[in-house]
């Protein structure tokens, strides 16, 4: 067997910034939309229907991402068998760090996705 054949696959770390990334563009386009639809389109004392259902659209998309992401991390950990600590200097304990990390940050990021979602419900009007 090769080198090439017996390493594990190569680690992505592009899953690991996945989550807060959806998080932040998440962020950026429920006050981007509401900015716009209030300086141009509704006014101060204007409803904020539209946007709600809007930023309720954002937050399920960028929630199942996130979902999906947290998912994907758990069964990367599940494939590979062992409890944290993950602490020895193995490729697959380094998978292993990674997916447990990328678990933790999709937690985070979902439950900030949703404390962002959640102006939307609390605020009336523009002003």
């Amino acid at each position: 067997m090769t080198p090439a054949e017996s390493s594990p696959r190569p680690t992505r770390l592009w899953r690991l910034a996945l989550s807060p990334s959806v998080w932040a563009l998440h962020f950026l386009l429920c006050y981007i939309t509401a900015a716009i639809y209030c300086a141009k389109f509704a006014g101060a004392d204007g409803g904020l229907t539209v946007v709600r259902v809007t930023i309720a659209v954002y937050t399920l998309v960028a929630a199942g991402v996130i979902g999906a992401d947290a998912i994907s991390a758990i069964g990367r950990l599940r494939r590979r068998g062992e409890a944290p600590p993950f602490d020895a200097d193995t490729p697959e304990d380094r998978e292993r760090f990674l997916a447990f990390s990328t678990l933790l940050l999709a937690g985070l990021s979902l439950v900030a996705t949703l404390f962002s979602g959640l102006v939307a419900v609390f605020f009336e009007n523009c002003r």
